[in-house]
């Protein structure tokens, strides 16, 4: 058993150096190919002075050559720190700076921009991948990834590691609007991994999807699972994630048996593939990060019928603690639950009153286990605001995560998703939960895709706007929306409006981006 994420690789690679590891773009690299090269860049790491503990941020789009990068800064003893490549450089310079990074893997033209804009922070080294955009004007000495990685014999540099070292920091939105880096160790990410592996099992006939870009908390799943169970995993390019023909036309190029997404992606592919039968290889579909709406999982369970659904559940700051093997589903729109804790795992609901709440009560969710984050980088207030002592029983020592999701928990031990706390709105004096607004107009038959957003109004301070995509040769008007909501919910909840648009806009993680969405329409006037 892999105490150390990078041991996965190396392990895989000792068992059976020529089978195929990673391929994107039409290059793929062997578990050996893969462990000589992150040894290498591991190697010149090191030699340009990065030490145990240092941060090593990966700028680049998905490429073999970045997974190589993964595995070789932690093979140094370092975290790896992603920053999305197709953000603005001054958000990853932001993030760079603030986590002080030692060394940068990236692309000349990238590593040029970054560096510019990281006012009083210079790191030690840079490591190039070419993609012809070079050369670079760096502050820093440089090394070339194909130099770093020509010896295909380099031996693993042997840094001493333990499962609580960090293995990787990823970083999210912040309440504030400043990003916070969630620090997540081996430990966390392998008992997820590991778990993952015992309940949907991985062997070397396997063939994985990675879908979810490296800085998404989706992505530890993808190139650790296959390692683990020495299979492939085939990188999704970021211009073909949200296409659903491209998505439906790799899975059957690649032979893809795993597939692991948002149900934003899967919503897309099933738009556009949607003959049962027509994704023989999948085995196994998992889908977090979002609720999925009833309807449109219905789409995919006729298209898939031979693949076992997985619905999971976790926050980026505990990796996946929930699950639920999707049967039957609900005759209506009822969404299904987040089911209940992995093994390993502990979950309990805790409401207004201090109390755990019971069958049939609505409490936020608080998690206990090995997956649970060390905490926010250089943020010691925030991480005390959410790792917590716990408030149930005071004789645990170890400190618990409150998610600010709201649950309920079901008589046959299942949880189902309520939203989260800061998505609980008060309108005209009623408290709303936006997704029981979402849940009514995905029963609209012709809706393809919709979301509830609140914008402030002077008069009932939240007001409600519905955003709907139609489907293929469906026609939605404003009207004919509300009236199917009025027959299903109460006034006070039907949207003041409903805007019909073309596309939903997405975060680089590809869910719904409710900012963007919420920014624009608070331009708009919502008359009384």
């Amino acid at each position: 058993m892999s105490y150390l994420l990078h041991r996965l690789v190396s392990d895989a690679a000792q068992a059976d150096p020529t089978t195929e590891a990673v391929r994107c773009r039409g290059s793929s690299l062997t578990y050996g190919e893969l462990d000589a090269a992150s040894n290498g860049v591991a190697r010149a790491l090191i030699d340009s002075g990065v030490t145990r503990g240092d941060r090593v941020a990966i700028f680049m789009p998905k490429s073999v050559e970045m997974v190589a990068a993964v595995y070789g800064v932690m093979k140094a003893g370092a975290c790896y720190v992603p920053i999305d490549p197709n953000a603005p450089v001054s958000r990853g310079a932001l993030v760079a700076a603030d986590c002080t990074i030692a060394a940068l893997v990236s692309t000349p033209g990238r590593a040029a921009a970054i560096a510019s804009a990281m006012e009083g922070h210079i790191p030690r080294v840079a490591v190039l991948v070419d993609d012809g955009s070079g050369p670079a004007l760096l502050p820093c000495p440089a090394v070339s990834y194909s130099e770093a990685t020509a010896d295909r014999r380099a031996s693993d540099p042997g840094v001493p590691s333990i499962e609580m070292d960090l293995a990787y920091i990823l970083y999210t939105s912040g309440s504030t609007g400043v990003p916070k880096g969630v620090m997540l160790t081996h430990r966390n990410a392998l008992a997820f991994v590991d778990w993952c592996a015992a309940k949907i099992g991985i062997g070397p006939e396997d063939r994985l999807s990675n879908h979810a870009p490296l800085h998404f908390d989706l992505s530890v799943l993808d190139l650790y699972l296959a390692a683990l169970g020495r299979a492939r995993v085939s990188l999704v390019p970021e211009e073909e994630a949200y296409f659903g023909s491209a998505l439906g036309k790799f899975i059957n190029d690649e032979r893809i048996t795993v597939w692991y997404s948002v149900p934003s992606a899967l919503t897309l592919l099933t738009r556009f593939v949607n003959e049962p039968g027509s994704l023989p290889s999948l085995r196994a579909v998992v889908f977090a990060g979002e609720v999925y709406p009833t309807k449109q999982l219905r789409e995919l369970k006729r298209v898939v019928p031979q693949a076992s659904l997985w619905n999971i559940y976790g926050p980026t700051e505990t990796n996946v603690v929930t699950y639920y093997p999707v049967g039957e589903l609900p005759e209506d729109d009822r969404t299904i639950p987040i089911g209940r804790a992995c093994e390993n795992s502990e979950v309990f609901a805790v409401k207004e009153d201090g109390a755990v709440a019971d069958v049939g009560e609505a409490g936020e969710l608080y998690v206990r286990g090995p997956s649970v984050m060390k905490g926010y980088w250089n943020s010691p207030d925030r991480t005390a605001e959410v790792l917590v002592p716990n408030p149930v029983n005071s004789n645990l020592p170890d400190l618990v995560y409150r998610t600010g999701d709201l649950v309920r928990l079901r008589p046959d031990g299942d949880y189902d998703f309520l939203g989260r706390r800061d998505h609980q709105i008060k309108s005209r004096g009623y408290r709303i939960e936006l997704g029981e607004i979402e849940a009514a107009i995905y029963a609209h038959p012709g809706v393809a895709e919709g979301v509830a957003i609140a914008i402030p109004h002077e008069n009932w301070g939240a007001a409600i706007v519905a955003c709907v995509v139609p489907r293929d040769g469906a026609i939605l008007t404003e009207g004919e929306i509300k009236r199917h909501l009025a027959k299903r919910l109460p006034r006070y909840m039907v949207p003041a409006r409903v805007d019909v648009l073309h596309n939903l806009p997405r975060t680089s993680t590809g869910k719904v981006d409710r900012q963007t969405l919420a920014r624009d329409l608070q331009t708009l006037r919502v008359s009384s």
